[in-house]
C-alpha cells in the first residue's frame, strides 16, 4: 500500500489546519493523522483544493504548443466552423504532440480531469479519437480525459455522423454529444432522437451544445429537460453555454433553473468573450448543477485560452459580477465540484473534500479559495489518484 500525507494545510471548507492522508489512490483520513509508513509532505499555510476539472474542451483542435497560426474567422458561428473545417488539415489537426504539450500545462496548472468533445463527421472518421487518446497514454495517468463523440458540423444534414458516432462509442467513448438541435440542424426532435436514443442503447453520457440564444435556446433547453425525465438519464445530461438561458429575465432564469434541478441536468459555461454567461448564483440557489471549461484553447476558433482552469473560474466569477468570497467560491466550485458531477465522478455534496474522495488535490499559496481565483497564484503540488504528478511548475 502507498501512502502519502499533506500535513498542516488548509483544506477548502474547513477553517482549522488539518492533515490529509492517502492511501493508494483515495482519501483516508483527515484531521490530526498519523504520519506512520507515509511520504510526508509539509504544505503548512498552504490551502488545499480538490483537483481542477475542465468540464468542456477540445484537446483535438488545440495549436497549443506549435507555431502561432493568425486567426482569420468572423465573428460568426458559422465562419469559425466553415474556417475550422477547411483549414484542419493544411495545420495538422489533430497534432497529438500538441496535444500532450497542452495536457502537460494542464497538470502543471492542477486540472486532474477534463472532458473534451472530439469531432465526429465522416470527413474526419474517428482520428480525434484516436489522438487524443494517444497524448491521454502519453500523460502516464497523470490525467483523466472524459471523451465526447461531438458532431461539430451537426447530424441530419450531414450523412454517416451519427454511425460513427455509435462506433466511437462502441469503442469506449464515454458520452454522446449534440450541437444546436434547432439551429443548426432544423429539427430538434429529431436531433435529440438520436443523441438519446444513442446514450440509452450504450448508456453513454450526454453533453449537448447549446448557442441558440434567446427564447429558441431557453425552449431547445426545456425540451432537454423533458427528454431527460423520459428517459430516465437524471444526472447524466450536460448542456454547454446555455446562451439563451444567459439572456432570459431573472424570472425565467429562476423557472428554468427549478426544471434543470428536478432534471439533473448539468450547465457547463466557459464565460468567453462577451457571450451570454449562465446566472451561476440562480443557478445554484435553485440546486442546479453548474460546472465550467475552456472552451476551445488555441486553436482555429480563437487565439486564447490557458489550460489553467483557476484563469478560468476567475473569468466566469468576473463575467458573474462576483465580488464577495462565498461567490466567488461558486466559480471555484464549478470548476472542481461541479465539474466532477457533470462527469459521473461523485455526488453532488456540498463539502468540497472528504474521506474516500479519489485523491486529486492541489496545493497553492492562498490564505482563503477566493484569492486562490482572483490571484491564480502558482500550483505548488498536484496530486493524482494518490500520486505527486506536478510540482513548483513541472510535470514529476
Amino acid at each position: 500500500m502507498s501512502a502519502l500525507l499533506l500535513r498542516g494545510g488548509r483544506l477548502w471548507g474547513r477553517d482549522e489546519s488539518v492533515d490529509v492522508r492517502i492511501e493508494d489512490d483515495v482519501i483516508a483520513a483527515i484531521g490530526a493523522v498519523d504520519g506512520a509508513g507515509a511520504e510526508v509532505l509539509d504544505v503548512a499555510d498552504r490551502l488545499i483544493l480538490p483537483g481542477l476539472v475542465d468540464a468542456h474542451c477540445h484537446l483535438d483542435k488545440t495549436l497549443y504548443g506549435g507555431p502561432w497560426v493568425p486567426h482569420p474567422a468572423g465573428d460568426a458561428l458559422a465562419d469559425r466552423i466553415g474556417t475550422e473545417r477547411r483549414r484542419r488539415s493544411e495545420i495538422g489537426v489533430p497534432d497529438i504532440d500538441r496535444i500532450t504539450d497542452l495536457l502537460q500545462t494542464m497538470v502543471i496548472a492542477g486540472t486532474t480531469t477534463a472532458r473534451s468533445h472530439v469531432d465526429v463527421a465522416p470527413e474526419l472518421g474517428l482520428g480525434g479519437v484516436e489522438a487524443v487518446r494517444e497524448a491521454v497514454r502519453r500523460m502516464d495517468g497523470r490525467i483523466d480525459v472524459q471523451l465526447v463523440a461531438f458532431p461539430q458540423y451537426g447530424i441530419l444534414g450531414e450523412p454517416g455522423t451519427a454511425e460513427l458516432m455509435e462506433q466511437a462509442l462502441v469503442e469506449g467513448v464515454e458520452a454522446v454529444g449534440g450541437i444546436d438541435p434547432a439551429g443548426m440542424d432544423g429539427d430538434p426532435v429529431r436531433h435529440l432522437d438520436v443523441v438519446f436514443g444513442l446514450a440509452e442503447r450504450h448508456g453513454a453520457l450526454i453533453d449537448i451544445h447549446l448557442h441558440d440564444e434567446g427564447s429558441l435556446g431557453v425552449w431547445e433547453l426545456e425540451l432537454i429537460c423533458e427528454r431527460t425525465r423520459a428517459s430516465g438519464l437524471q444526472g447524466r445530461v450536460t448542456v454547454s453555454h446555455a446562451y439563451g438561458l444567459g439572456e432570459a429575465t431573472p424570472s425565467e432564469q429562476d423557472r428554468v433553473a427549478e426544471l434543470l434541478q428536478k432534471s439533473g441536468v448539468t450547465i457547463t459555461t466557459a464565460a468567453v468573450y462577451d457571450f451570454p454567461v449562465a446566472p451561476v448564483k440562480r443557478l445554484r440557489a435553485a440546486g442546479a448543477n453548474v460546472a465550467c471549461g475552456h472552451d476551445g484553447i488555441r486553436d482555429l476558433w480563437g487565439p486564447y485560452g490557458t489550460g489553467d482552469m483557476l484563469d478560468r473560474a476567475m473569468h466566469l466569477a468576473y463575467r458573474n459580477t462576483f465580488r464577495r468570497d462565498d461567490d466567488i467560491e461558486l466559480a471555484l466550485e464549478a470548476a472542481t465540484r461541479g465539474g466532477a458531477v457533470a462527469l459521473g465522478l461523485r455526488a453532488d455534496r456540498a463539502e468540497p473534500v472528504a474521506v474516500g474522495d479519489p485523491a486529486d488535490l492541489v496545493v497553492v499559496a492562498a490564505s482563503a479559495p477566493a484569492e486562490a481565483v482572483v490571484t491564480r497564484p502558482p500550483r505548488e503540488v498536484v496530486v493524482k489518484g494518490g500520486r505527486v504528478v506536478a510540482r513548483e511548475g513541472a510535470v514529476v
